[in-house]
């Protein structure tokens, strides 16, 4: 148990009434988790504002209250903090409440638009298989070791994941290697950990829904990098038109990957095709289980960030060699009829676009590209006739369907989908709004040797309908109807 007065390093203190000298048991940002001698921070989130919840804290137990609003009327024996920013301060008392776990460890960051899972993913991997124990932290889940624990978020609010990294930290973790979302970067969720290194993968549209501009967006990715000490490593893809942007106000030792021109970390593609990459990476020839041109930038930013971290550059291309990505990630099905089924979490037009054009250049001429796609409710608008015309584009056939419609209409959805596609894009697609309907019409639509694309949801188990998460797995739901 901490002293409140040790936990509130670096917090811009605008009022304090009562004692800052005494225990704090837990730190809450949900009132329903309160225990007594709780210190409860009210934040005020996209939805709910933790201040209406101040009295409802204090009834549970909660001795300390810190907020950006007291309330008028404060409780005997309580203490009150009045700060500048919630969201900061609930960082930094985690980061001394769970002493300082993340200086504790090697702590890598990944942020970008696309390919951080499967970066922060085969990271993890390739430690662990150097002999490491090793920490995760992703958008399909978290892992101390060998333990899995579920993830809800990209990124765990600040509370839970320093006690995540605390707990990395007891099981004697000596690596932890994280997706560090934009949402979390701007609500500070990662301010105060101390990061060893961080990668950027590439930045398109995505998130306008939060940020509002693409320039909020690149800010908070940037802002990432502009916060790392001059002890980090910052690794960027050369390659994409913000790369050295996005470097160009950091403290640490900067590197960069490329396939297109001179980097610290050069590759070549040498072959790509369904079984898998044979690249060149700084003049040493070596073969991946991975396919695409996405995930040969994938693996020379994993390369980089193990050899930033002083691993033998051989040892780690032939350990790289053997590893697979992350679940959900192109995850490969083959049929007994010898259809090829592909399940990947492509959400956004670029990703869905790497996707479909690394199958449209390896297929064979006689192979046909089914893909299943949809969009997800209460996110981003302006992406939907994006994807849509994607999976035109690249697709034999499109098939539009239900995603994860949340508190939307699903047919409101696929009518934005629909919005703005070419008179060719028209002739290709079907829309079927059941998901499940709508994999198993792609199946019945597949002949031998073609290629169904299932995009969107990736590892997750569910689809959210109106605020309840139904179970529901594409790579089951193919399977089933591939009578495997």
């Amino acid at each position: 148990m901490k002293l409140l007065q040790d936990i509130l390093y670096k917090i811009k203190l605008l009022e304090v009434h009562g004692s800052t000298n005494v225990p704090v048991a837990a730190l809450c940002i949900d009132s329903r988790k309160v225990e007594k001698n709780s210190a409860f921070i009210a934040i005020k989130g996209t939805v709910v504002d933790g201040h209406t919840f101040i009295a409802a804290a204090i009834n549970k137990g909660a001795a300390i209250i810190v907020a950006e609003e007291l309330p008028e009327n404060k409780v005997e024996g309580v203490t009150y903090i009045k700060v500048a920013n919630s969201h900061e301060a609930a960082a930094y008392m985690a980061h001394y409440f769970y002493d300082c776990p993340s200086e504790k460890l090697k702590l890598v960051g990944v942020t970008g638009t696309n390919g951080k899972t499967t970066v922060a993913t085969l990271l993890y991997k390739l430690f662990s298989a150097l002999g490491y124990s090793c920490g995760l932290i992703s958008t399909v889940e978290n892992k101390i070791q060998q333990t899995v624990i579920p993830a809800s978020l990209t990124t765990p609010d600040a509370i839970s994941l320093n006690a995540l990294l605390h707990k990395m930290v007891n099981e004697n973790c000596t690596h932890a290697f994280m997706e560090c979302s934009s949402i979390a970067i701007h609500q500070h969720r990662i301010t105060g950990l101390n990061f060893t290194g961080a990668l950027f993968t590439n930045i398109t549209l995505d998130h306008l829904d939060y940020h509002k501009t693409f320039e909020a967006y690149l800010k908070a990715k940037k802002s990432f990098f502009d916060n790392l000490p001059e002890t980090a490593f910052a690794i960027s893809n050369k390659d994409d038109k913000r790369g050295e942007v996005m470097l160009q106000n950091t403290k640490a030792k900067k590197y960069y990957y490329s396939l297109k021109t001179s980097a610290d970390f050069k590759g070549k593609i040498l072959d790509d095709s369904l079984t898998g990459l044979q690249m060149q990476i700084n003049n040493t020839d070596v073969h991946f289980r991975l396919i695409g041109e996405f995930n040969a930038y994938n693996l020379l930013a994993v390369y980089g960030a193990a050899v930033c971290l002083h691993e033998e550059p051989t040892k780690v291309l032939t350990t790289l060699s053997g590893l697979t990505g992350a679940e959900g990630r192109f995850d490969y099905i083959i049929s007994n009829k010898n259809v090829i089924g592909i399940v990947d979490y492509a959400h956004t037009p670029d990703a869905l676009e790497n996707v479909l054009t690394t199958l449209k250049k390896l297929k064979k001429d006689y192979q046909n590209i089914i893909t299943v796609v949809g969009c997800g409710g209460d996110r981003d608008k302006t992406k939907r006739p994006l994807m849509a015309q994607a999976a035109c584009d690249y697709s034999n056939k499109a098939i539009f369907t239900s995603d994860n419609p949340r508190t939307e209409n699903p047919m409101d959805i696929l009518a934005d989908m629909e919005k703005g596609l070419t008179t060719a894009a028209k002739k290709k697609y079907i829309v079927i709004p059941d998901r499940r309907n709508a994999i198993e019409q792609a199946v019945k639509l597949a002949n031998e040797g073609d290629i169904i694309l299932i995009a969107g949801k990736g590892h997750e188990k569910y689809q959210e309908i109106n605020g309840v998460k139904h179970p529901f797995d594409d790579k089951e739901v193919l399977n089933h109807f591939f009578n495997l």
